[in-house]
């Protein structure tokens, strides 16, 4: 039972990997070269241009984007053979899974017996749902199916699992003791597995806004089109599941008849090989974009002094020329091939934003309507101080927001029906951008409305009086918040290189045509349907001076070396003496 091979990998396979990734960094970092003067060249183009007028004048949180550490006992499927052994689990804030054998172990700061980033799993809560996964991994043939014993990998019930499943690692099994534990652990381990997933997407880095682009052209010049999740993650962790899934097929046909076991057996004994190849991809990659930084920072320093004072005439020379080239064949295409799509595309991504819009409006209101409440009732400043500090940290809360985030998830199969005609695979990507958006949204709404209403509460009034302008800025913000429904999509553009000013040609005709499109399923003329300026700038990435609560401990997660986009650390809490946030 839980068979394994005799060595997860020798010495030459390791040196296989190696030279595997280096082989695709020396194809990938020419194209990433390329996209970063690209997005040098939109940064400083956007910021020279004139200024859209902003559809809604929500404050921007100064918040950062974090997971609340949760804590507790759990028991884990592990060991050779794997048996349930009890376990003190802790997600820390910036998406880590740490396992310590006693409570006392990592009371004590001692190193945990276990530890991954969240990057790229699946949670499921479902033993019969796991089983058919696993049975799926390795399907074992009529010839071994007369032959093997009872598979019983697994098969005593488990009352409240948590089982996280990746494609290209060890699976990892857990089980609590409550179904109210089991409830709180789904719940931070999604937001755990959703801060890792998004972190290069909410960088407004011209690097990693580069590196995105750069993924997806060498993607598209090994003949792969499609959009799928392949982007979740850090760019070190992106690039090993770029190399993994090339070399899935190969690394299955080679290995999986050698392994011990039969069954789950072997499934599990195939996650374990998985794990070790997972890790020594990640390894090269890691290193070969350390080796790449310091030409990385160079070229960006050089771009910037290159580019800036000459934006003008390279927009106009250049890009203008090429426009002017391929206006004409590029507009017969888009009546013919894209116009008649548009309306149920439009209609399909609105009828989501909307929804989830609606959700975070109700969510959001019930909150004021509390403060007000208590500010009527309890005039107790302790009291009063300590709902504050709640209603901020509630973008932060899963508890709540886990109704924002059932909303896109019940709006997947409505998604999905545009992956057919349109070859769109990254649905786990597109819910996770949904659920940013409704976090982003509700982090903002929340300090423009402790901001206002601490610009207009004074000593002087009575808790009546207060509570009555606390219901002014109550109506002032879910206003600015209606407002926003317009500017739901977001667009980047290319430059510099041939292949990024046609791009930019084509989504500007493109983006013409959506905008009018958005403006009818609105039914508004007046509505803004600005889509520049939503999510391309979803969270300040601004420098954090403070240290997570998890590194201030010592015990954090390591981050991965050589990404660069870094998951950004916890912010400090807001002054329990003001409103603001």
């Amino acid at each position: 039972m839980g068979g394994r091979p005799s060595s997860p990998l020798d010495k030459q396979q390791r040196q296989h990997l190696r030279d595997q990734m280096d082989t695709l960094l020396r194809n990938f970092l020419p194209c990433y070269r390329r996209q970063l003067a690209a997005s040098v060249l939109r940064q400083i183009s956007r910021e020279l241009g004139p200024q859209e007028p902003a559809g809604s004048q929500l404050l921007r949180s100064k918040k950062l984007p974090r997971v609340r550490e949760h804590q507790g006992p759990l028991t884990q499927f592990r060991g050779h053979p794997p048996r349930w052994q009890p376990i003190f689990c802790v997600l820390r804030g910036d998406g880590c899974l740490e396992w310590f054998s006693h409570k006392e172990e990592y009371e004590n700061g001692n190193r945990p017996l276990g530890s991954t980033a969240l990057t790229g799993y699946t949670l499921l809560t479902s033993q019969r749902e796991y089983l058919y996964l696993l049975d799926a991994l390795c399907p074992a043939s009529l010839g071994d199916r007369t032959q093997e014993e009872p598979d019983s990998l697994l098969e005593v019930p488990v009352r409240f699992p948590l089982f996280l499943q990746h494609p290209f690692r060890r699976h990892l099994c857990f089980s609590a003791a409550t179904r109210e534990a089991q409830h709180a652990w789904r719940l931070a381990l999604q937001g755990g597995i959703r801060l890792r997933g998004t972190v290069l997407q909410r960088s407004q880095a011209p690097a990693a806004r580069a590196f995105l682009d750069a993924v997806r052209l060498y993607r598209q010049h090994q003949g792969h089109f499609g959009d799928d999740d392949v982007t979740l993650g850090s760019d070190a962790e992106v690039l090993t599941a770029v190399l993994m899934r090339e070399q899935l097929p190969a690394l299955r046909a080679q290995t999986l008849p050698g392994l011990q076991g039969a069954g789950r057996a072997r499934a599990w004994a195939w996650t374990e090989l998985l794990e070790a190849v997972h890790a020594a991809v990640l390894a090269g990659a890691s290193a070969g974009l350390r080796a790449f930084q310091p030409e990385k920072d160079e070229l960006l320093a050089t771009l910037e002094k290159t580019i800036r004072p000459d934006v003008d005439q390279l927009l106009a020379r250049v890009a203008g020329r090429m426009r002017t080239d391929i206006k004409g064949p590029l507009e017969s295409c888009l009546r013919q091939h894209v116009d008649p799509q548009l309306p149920r595309v439009a209609q399909t991504l609105l009828d989501t934003v909307e929804a989830l819009l609606e959700v975070v409006r109700t969510l959001l209101a019930q909150g004021m309507d509390r403060l007000s409440g208590h500010l009527r009732q309890s005039p107790s400043g302790t009291r009063l101080r300590r709902e504050v500090y709640a209603f901020g940290e509630m973008p932060w809360d899963l508890g709540p927001m886990q109704t924002c985030y059932r909303e896109t998830e019940r709006s997947r199969g409505r998604l999905g029906q545009l992956a057919a005609p349109f070859g769109f695979l990254g649905m786990q990507s597109l819910m996770f951008a949904a659920q940013d958006l409704a976090q982003q949204l509700m982090a903002d709404a929340v300090a423009t409305f402790l901001q206002l209403a601490d610009q207009c509460l004074t000593t002087a009034l009575n808790c009546d009086q207060a509570a009555q302008r606390l219901e002014r800025v109550r109506g002032r913000v879910l206003k600015e918040l209606r407002e926003f429904e317009g500017d739901v999509l977001a667009v980047g553009s290319q430059a510099l290189t041939t292949e990024g000013i046609y791009e930019d040609v084509i989504r500007g005709c493109l983006l013409q045509r959506i905008d009018r499109e958005l403006k009818k399923a609105l039914g508004a003329s007046d509505v803004s349907c600005t889509l520049d300026g939503c999510l391309e700038v979803p969270w300040e990435q601004e420098e954090a001076d403070e240290e997570t609560e998890a590194e201030r401990e010592g015990a954090a997660c390591p981050r991965q070396p050589g990404s660069g986009a870094q998951i950004q650390p916890l912010g400090p809490s807001p002054s329990r003496g003001t409103l603001q946030s």
